[in-house]
């Protein structure tokens, strides 16, 4: 007998509801403490406010996820997705917090002013579509895993190798007593060979969580070696509230607002890729409106991050790969995991406890998680032609050999205008200017069906990896 509803809109019982949206919190959780980790240490605040950072995150998840599959008056595409910082926005973000004109609340301007640009442009997003076919999109997703490799090794040596240092009033760089000591290193190790254990040999839902529990055991590994320490979740209370502009107002700089709309452009392109994708694997057509609704919510979630002390939002990938896995297409599963999210975000005891994790066990997590975005970015250029079309090729290289100039040569362009710094030292928006404008040079710009085409098959091609 033919089902009488949309299996999208079924409503499961509640404790079948709130098991699957908890499952689709622990494939995300780790990928979603990630960033605010990554920028907290960056900017070197203490634990309690990277603590801080992570319950906010989780807080705006929440709100974020609810938003965008429940679904508002033109916002929302009322699809089982689930919403968490975007790694696009890593490097920008990292060289806006090295710049002390600009820090936390610079980054926070910045945030807020991409995610009304995303409302406003939502709806004209899908006219873009044409200028990032595979060969662009490949390359800006390769180098976003390459750039965060960085990271993560940094992480499994337990920190930057030089810190600064203030001696007799100057500050100056000095070798890491800390970094690359062995015991930390075997402690990355133990948590990357659990990683890949799990991922080889576990099954299903195990699997799918093979990150978040090789983090636990490192981080009981690194307990029982005396190297995580409890005082401050001792201190930290079991419920607080997450407050707007909790740092401070928000400054706002033209050049760190320009990249992040840059950013905002290239996190909704793959936003589209993905909500076709979920429109494929749920049955349920996905046309311009619902994608317009699906594009503004990412703009309302960044605004939203911006505001409560977060950074911007998108569809996260796995949980879109975890629903042609399971076969479970209702959108009130991720519903009830934006609701598990709101409820962490206000207990940061939790939060506290993710802080407390050591940056060597996060480098064993982060080596795969970095990894597998670069892979993703193989994987879709796998897919272009090269044989045929000579000009690919060099579009590749010329993407790619500008995006390693801030990895390999820092100080490149040092010698132009400071404020375009913030642009020029990111890796990942090098490249998604100069993919977009040699792809158009060489190949011209395809047709929307083409290209939406094109989009779909990226998703599915980032669902795979």
């Amino acid at each position: 007998m033919q089902r009488a509803f949309d299996p999208v809109d079924e409503v499961l019982p509640a404790p079948r509801l709130v098991t699957l949206g908890l499952q689709h919190v622990l494939v995300m959780y780790a990928g979603a403490v990630a960033v605010p980790l990554i920028i907290g240490r960056a900017l070197k605040l203490p634990p309690e406010d990277v603590a801080f950072l992570i319950s906010a995150d989780l807080f705006a998840c929440g709100i974020v996820t609810l938003v965008q599959c429940v679904g508002f008056p033109g916002v929302g595409i009322r699809l089982p997705v689930m919403m968490g910082v975007t790694f696009a926005a890593v490097g920008p973000m990292l060289s806006m917090a090295a710049s002390p004109d600009i820090g936390l609340l610079g980054i926070y301007g910045s945030v807020i002013a991409a995610g009304v640009f995303g409302i406003i442009v939502a709806p004209f997003i899908s006219r873009l579509l044409p200028l990032f076919p595979p060969v662009v999109t490949g390359c800006i997703i390769l180098i976003i895993g390459i750039s965060l490799m960085r990271v993560g090794i940094n992480w499994a040596g337990g920190g930057l190798p030089t810190i600064t240092k203030v001696v007799d009033g100057v500050p100056g760089a000095f070798p890491n007593p800390n970094y690359a000591q062995m015991e930390g290193l075997a402690i990355a190790l133990f948590v990357l060979l659990i990683v890949l254990t799990l991922v080889r040999w576990g099954k299903g839902f195990v699997s799918n969580i093979a990150v978040l529990l090789g983090i636990v055991a490192g981080s009981g590994l690194a307990a029982f070696l005396g190297k995580m320490h409890f005082a401050k979740v001792a201190s930290a209370p079991w419920f607080d509230l997450v407050l707007p502009f909790h740092f401070g107002m928000p400054q706002f700089h033209i050049v760190p607002i320009v990249t992040m709309c840059i950013v905002m452009i290239v996190v909704m392109i793959e936003s589209l890729g993905m909500f076709l994708a979920l429109g494929e694997m749920t049955g349920r057509k996905v046309d311009q409106k619902a994608i317009a609704r699906g594009l503004r919510a990412d703009g309302v979630g960044t605004l939203v991050g911006g505001i409560f002390n977060t950074f911007p939002y998108t569809s996260f990938s796995q949980n879109v790969g975890l629903v042609g896995v399971t076969g479970v297409r209702s959108r009130w599963v991720t519903a009830a995991g934006g609701v598990i999210l709101l409820l962490l975000g206000l207990a940061p005891k939790m939060s506290a406890l993710v802080e407390a994790v050591p940056q060597v066990v996060l480098g064993g997590a982060g080596i795969v998680m970095f990894g597998m975005v670069a892979a993703t970015g193989i994987r879709i250029l796998g897919g272009v032609d090269f044989k045929t079309n000579r000009f690919n090729p060099f579009i590749v290289a010329l993407a790619v050999g500008f995006g390693m100039i801030p990895l390999v040569a820092p100080n490149f362009f040092k010698v132009l205008p400071h404020a375009l710094h913030p642009l020029l030292e990111s890796g990942i928006l090098l490249t998604a200017i100069v993919s977009v404008i040699l792809n158009a040079f060489f190949n011209g710009i395809g047709s929307a069906e083409k290209a939406e085409h094109d989009a779909a098959d990226t998703a599915a091609a980032a669902e795979h990896v």
